[in-house]
């Protein structure tokens, strides 16, 4: 499902992540060959691409409803 980037953080091995509009977060990292995403190095890249939209893979997954006791 597509959702827009609103904001970004960093997680704990300091690679960034673009929250979205869903309440999900998806890297964005910048590691060449794999992946040339140069604009997240600096915050007025990034703040390029807000409201960018990006597939959260999370939201496509089927929702797990907890099993109910006898």
């Amino acid at each position: 499902m597509n959702q827009p980037i609103v904001g970004y953080h960093q997680d704990e091995e300091s690679d960034w992540v673009a929250d979205l509009a869903c309440g999900h977060g998806q890297h964005v990292r910048h590691q060449p060959p794999f992946f040339s995403r140069p604009w997240v190095l600096t915050e007025s890249g990034r703040n390029q691409y807000l409201g960018t939209v990006l597939n959260c893979k999370k939201c496509e997954e089927p929702s797990v409803e907890p099993a109910s006791s006898p």
